[in-house]
């Protein structure tokens, strides 16, 4: 198992340990790019899981507003291990699949 090393952002470090290669905490991933904060909605086997935000687009012509739904799919690794239902935070990184290019890296609570 390898050491745990800094990733560059402010969060709480997972107190397991994991052998994954797309862990950004005991792996070889490196993190870039835009980070967001959602619910995860579902989880998948093979370390996949999807998450989701709502946001509110205004609509001038009708002076309404609608919510919308974003979704992504993301890399959740064992030493993290978010399940349904919970708030996590997710930072981009190099593509790990065909539609996985998002990585958890905190539960919040």
């Amino acid at each position: 198992m390898k050491k745990q090393k800094n990733i560059g952002i402010e969060v709480k470090a997972p107190k397991e340990k994991c052998t994954d290669k797309n862990c950004p905490y005991h792996g070889t991933i490196k993190l870039r790019g835009r980070a967001f904060a959602g619910t995860l909605i579902s989880k998948d086997t093979h370390n996949s899981a999807v998450v989701g935000w709502d946001r509110i687009i205004k609509i001038p012509k009708y002076e309404r507003t609608e919510k919308r739904r974003s979704k992504v799919s993301v890399h959740n690794p064992p030493c993290i291990d978010a399940q349904k239902g919970d708030m996590v935070k997710i930072v981009e990184t190099k593509p790990i699949s065909k539609t996985k290019k998002f990585v958890i890296i905190e539960k919040q609570e």
